[in-house]
């Protein structure tokens, strides 16, 4: 029996590739909301960060999130991913 395939994602701030239950998810939903996906289902083009803050801040300095989700992301996403790495950590 073959052991099953683990699905990998890249971190957008930094580029590493790492299993995607690892990492968190932000996406644009088809309505153009930026919300942040801790289930991973929900439908929308999204993109996956390590939960760390360096690369949050990463993030934020080089654009990235905005070209991956292909719209402006507003100061408050970020907050709402800083406050959900705070709560992942404790």
């Amino acid at each position: 029996m073959t052991p099953k395939k683990i699905p990998t994602r890249r971190c957008t701030a930094c580029g590493t590739h790492m299993p995607k239950q690892e990492l968190l998810r932000v996406l644009r939903t088809p309505t153009g909301e930026i919300i942040v996906d801790l289930s991973g289902k929900i439908s929308g083009r999204g993109a996956y960060l390590c939960k760390s803050m360096d690369c949050l801040k990463k993030l934020k300095k080089s654009g990235r999130l905005s070209a991956s989700l292909e719209c402006p992301i507003p100061d408050d996403v970020y907050v709402r991913i800083e406050e959900e790495l705070t709560r992942e950590r404790d």
